[in-house]
């Protein structure tokens, strides 16, 4: 029979919002013990993204989203600053190719100014040629706040200032099953060294599993689990030098932010994501999509040549719809909505979620300070 080890705070899940919770938690005077089931930190979803820094323009008013990200996005840039993780504030222009799409700019203008955005600049297409030569668009608006990171270096600095806090990183600890008890919650955990485990706090930070491990622990309400549904989008990359210094985005299409250009921290452009529903988690690349990305890009940089892109990436969104349906909101889930003390339950992480993970972090503190003791 396995010993079983008493814990006080226990993280699953090692990306970037995990490791921005067992940080906070480790900061606030907590014993944290983060289990990450991979081999690696933030596999998933926190390396296999556009690592932008989002100003927080697309997001429902009143949103978690919309509030998490405006206020992340400040925490970020300070953190990137004082830890020497690498980041730009590039800027970012939305652009409308047609005049129909205008009307799409004005109300992302009126829903940034909401949520706390007012640094959004209208530009003409003249306007536009200047900046950005390459892109051909009617109108656009410049949002000087968005900007780019260095997603691995963040997940290093969390780790660092993790471990210096007194916080337990363990790699290779999928969590198996667990139980919740009078005295707290079960774990078994699985890998080359199995152990059992019993916590005080627990906090579901799990990402696309997120919803899995919930299920398989005995005593969290099925009913309060929501569906999960897996987004999968593709990147190309571009080759040669990028004729792009700042993100150009076009309007916003039902299932995403449409197929975009970022730059990451080596000057590279790359175009994505498309977004297509899968049944689990999948990251093979499909080439046959260059036609349908190059005929969306053309609309903006219609100097591309098929030619010049090659396959990147792909990643995976944790969504709570599947294709059709109406955005989501994050999902931070306290003992006052599923009745489990101390367990916090995270689904729904999708972007913003890079930009989020500090204010992320410092919404689960909130959320356990205001559950029942």
């Amino acid at each position: 029979m396995l010993e079983k080890l008493a814990l006080d705070a226990v993280v699953i899940g090692g990306g970037v919002v995990g490791l921005a919770v067992a940080r906070s938690l480790a900061l606030d005077g907590r014993e944290v013990t983060l289990l990450e089931a991979e081999p690696q930190l933030g596999m998933h979803s926190s390396s296999r993204n556009s690592e932008v820094i989002h100003a927080g323009i697309y997001y429902a008013p009143g949103s978690l989203k919309a509030r998490l990200c405006v206020a992340g996005k400040q925490l970020l840039y300070s953190y990137c600053q004082a830890q020497g993780v690498p980041h730009r504030r590039l800027g970012k222009i939305i652009v409308a190719t047609r005049e129909q799409e205008v009307a799409v700019l004005e109300r992302l203008l009126l829903q940034a100014q909401q949520n706390g955005v007012t640094d959004l600049e209208w530009l003409t297409s003249s306007d536009i040629s200047e900046l950005e030569p390459s892109v051909v668009a009617v109108r656009g608006l410049l949002s000087p706040s968005t900007g780019i990171l260095d997603s691995h270096g963040f997940m290093s600095a969390l780790r660092r200032d993790a471990e210096s806090a007194g916080a337990d990183v363990v790699r290779h600890s999928p969590v198996l099953s667990g139980r919740v008890t009078s005295s707290g919650i079960e774990l078994s955990v699985g890998g080359s060294e199995p152990v059992a485990l019993i916590c005080h706090t627990l906090i579901n930070a799990a990402g696309l599993r997120a919803q899995q491990v919930a299920r398989s622990i005995s005593g969290i309400p099925e009913t309060t689990i929501p569906e999960q549904h897996f987004a999968k989008g593709h990147y190309f990359v571009l080759n040669g030098p990028a004729p792009f210094k700042r993100l150009i985005y076009p309007v916003p299409a039902p299932a995403g932010l449409g197929v975009h250009v970022t730059l990451d921290m080596a000057g590279q452009a790359r175009f994505g994501p498309d977004v297509s529903f899968i049944g689990d988690v999948d990251y093979s690349f499909d080439e046959q999509r260059k036609a349908a990305f190059s005929s969306a890009i053309r609309r903006y940089f219609p100097g591309l040549a098929e030619r010049d892109l090659a396959p990147g990436y792909t990643g995976i969104r944790a969504k709570l719809g599947g294709a059709g349906s109406a955005a989501h909101d994050f999902v931070v889930q306290g003992p006052l909505d599923h009745g489990v003390p101390n367990l916090i339950n995270l689904y729904g992480i999708e972007s913003p979620g890079l930009t989020s993970a500090l204010a992320l972090a410092e919404q689960v503190l909130a959320t356990l300070a205001a559950s029942p003791a």
